[in-house]
């Protein structure tokens, strides 16, 4: 068995194509669903994921990163941000709310972690919407947390325990992460996910 492979019903994993877009309901974005069954397949979608920001987002783009504690969204994140050539510690945003990078092309990174967020006064304070407004990669934990204050984002993220799975080394080993797509942006994420991620099954 893969580390990365497609969830098995057909209706959780959805291709966003032009003939599946015009059978849709007009309300329900594009999605893709995927079961990491190991932490290898977690980096391995998250290795795609950083291959289609380059092709179809060179300047960036906005994800919103959901699912509970411990799900693995600060995991996913490394993972991705090492996938795009960020080099130095990659530390969770907790505290800080915000913690910039930079990749080597130059396109800087913003990891924000909203989970403490209470005060709509810290989006001004912390600088957050200069840089939500600046042309970069912006990564979103408890996007929730910070209510209306955020924009759509061009591609949201839910990452939830497959049901039994393990933890190993104090890390989940199993997960289910599903993609959606919220703006034209994110469709052509999704399209360029869903396309690198067929390639291997």
């Amino acid at each position: 068995m893969t580390a990365l492979q497609a969830a098995p019903s057909p209706s959780a994993l959805q291709k966003n194509t032009p003939d599946s877009a015009a059978n849709s309901a007009p309300d329900t974005p594009p999605a893709l669903q995927l079961a990491c069954r190991s932490e290898a397949g977690t980096a391995a979608l998250a290795q795609r994921l950083a291959r289609g920001l380059q092709e179809a987002a060179p300047q960036g783009a906005f994800i919103a990163l959901r699912g509970g504690l411990g799900a693995g969204k600060t995991t996913f994140t490394r993972y991705l941000l090492r996938a795009l050539g960020v080099a130095g510690r990659i530390k969770s945003p907790t505290y800080a709310v915000m913690e910039p990078h930079e990749t080597p092309s130059g396109l800087a990174v913003f990891h924000f972690d909203f989970y403490r967020f209470s005060d709509p006064a810290e989006w001004e304070d912390a600088g957050l919407r200069d840089a939500f407004a600046a042309p970069a990669l912006k990564l979103a934990e408890w996007p929730q947390q910070a209510g209306g204050l955020l924009p759509v984002p061009d591609l949201d993220v839910l990452i939830a325990p497959e049901e039994g799975s393990a933890v190993e080394d104090g890390a989940l080993q199993a997960r289910r992460i599903t993609l959606t797509a919220a703006t034209p942006l994110g469709r052509r994420l999704l399209n360029t996910l869903d396309s690198h991620t067929l390639e291997s099954f």
